[in-house]
């Protein structure tokens, strides 16, 4: 019985992506939220039970994919859509005529470039210890806690903003450009100081935004592994 405990695991991810698919179309936008944080609690959990019990699949592996094309590909992609039609309807009234009224559907090419990503991902050997792209994860909470984060940076409930980021964060899941992961192969500081600093930065920024932090600590984490790339770029020359 206990090969089946990561499955389902994962099922309770896709699950709770499902859930939040809805209450993003209902309006329920915090509650969808919160749902897609409880995903990636499974999402976590469930490859932590298989390592644990020594129960690894393939079947695990692609279950682990569909479920997270759900989680962190169309309930943050459903979020979005809400966001992004709410404030199309902030707009001058002389913009808000066919055919842009279907730009706030582009949200959903979040999909399609999240289940390249996960494929990219179950193909690639190099991302054993280090992404190549943002993780689908990391790309769903900078979306889903988009609303809340315009609270204080009111460029987040400008339309033509969201429609940007759209697109740059579609192409960041895809595109080949190394980050860090924060698997811990030994607890050294001197081997992890990346990944503490990090951390450490990141639990500032849920203590003084609370859930509001969620796409800073994204921003922050992509900016890192930018840096990283820079110093490595330089240490190799």
């Amino acid at each position: 019985m206990k090969k089946h405990i990561p499955n389902l695991l994962t099922c309770c991810n896709a699950f709770l992506g499902a859930l939040a698919v809805v209450f993003a179309i209902k309006g329920f936008l915090l509650t969808a939220a919160l749902l897609i944080l409880g995903a990636a609690i499974f999402d976590f959990l469930d490859g932590f039970a298989a390592r644990l019990l020594n129960v690894k699949s393939a079947i695990g592996a692609d279950l682990d994919s569909l479920a997270d094309v759900i989680s962190f590909g169309l309930a943050p992609a459903a979020i979005l859509f809400m966001w992004m039609s709410f404030c199309f309807t902030n707009l001058p009234p002389e913009l808000q005529f066919f055919p842009l009224t279907i730009l706030p559907y582009f949200a959903f090419i979040i999909v399609p470039f999240s289940a390249y990503r996960l494929a990219k991902f179950n193909n690639d050997e190099r991302q054993q210890h280090e992404f190549y792209g943002l993780a689908t994860p990391a790309n769903a909470f900078f979306i889903a806690f988009l609303p809340f984060a315009a609270d204080y940076l009111p460029l987040l409930d400008n339309f033509w903003v969201l429609f940007g980021l759209t697109f740059i964060f579609s192409i960041l899941l895809v595109v080949d450009l190394p980050m860090f992961s924060l698997k811990f192969t030994t607890y050294s500081f001197k081997k992890n100081w990346v990944r503490y600093l990090f951390l450490f930065l990141s639990a500032f920024l849920l203590i003084a935004f609370q859930l509001a932090a969620f796409p800073l600590i994204i921003l922050l984490y992509i900016f890192i592994s930018l840096i990283m790339l820079g110093l490595t770029k330089v240490i190799q020359q």
